[in-house]
């Protein structure tokens, strides 16, 4: 929730921080136009991430191991289906696609040894 809160309001910041104030600049597109659009979909994405952070806050209170266990394999469904998309269609585009790719099998395994833990209580 907090990086969804930074992206949608210090984005401008959190890249001078990263990368240094001139690729910032670079970073933020050279005309109006550019800028706007950056600004939009960083805005957008941001939003994204604190929603589904607020998604999964609410998700950890419910007693429900069913559905618990349910939201779990949704979730490596999405990852998956995630890094097959990035390996079929966005490998051409995007130089950095590997990275991302492993990215999302990570984030899949994490919610993997959820499942196994939460097996592992239900036939102990």
């Amino acid at each position: 929730m907090t990086t969804g809160v930074l992206m949608m309001f210090y984005m401008g910041e959190m890249y001078s921080l990263a990368h240094g104030a001139e690729v910032a600049k670079k970073i933020m597109g050279s005309t109006d136009r550019d800028q706007l659009l950056i600004r939009t979909s960083d805005s957008f994405s941001g939003l994204l991430l604190f929603a589904v952070g607020f998604l999964v806050l609410m998700v950890a209170f419910v007693k429900d191991k069913e559905f618990q266990s349910f939201f779990a394999k949704g979730c490596v469904g999405l990852h998956v289906s995630m890094a097959v998309w990035r390996f079929n269609f966005e490998r051409t585009v995007e130089d950095d696609w590997l990275r991302l790719i492993v990215g999302d099998i990570v984030l899949a395994l994490s919610w993997i040894f959820f499942l196994l833990h939460s097996w592992k209580d239900k036939y102990d």
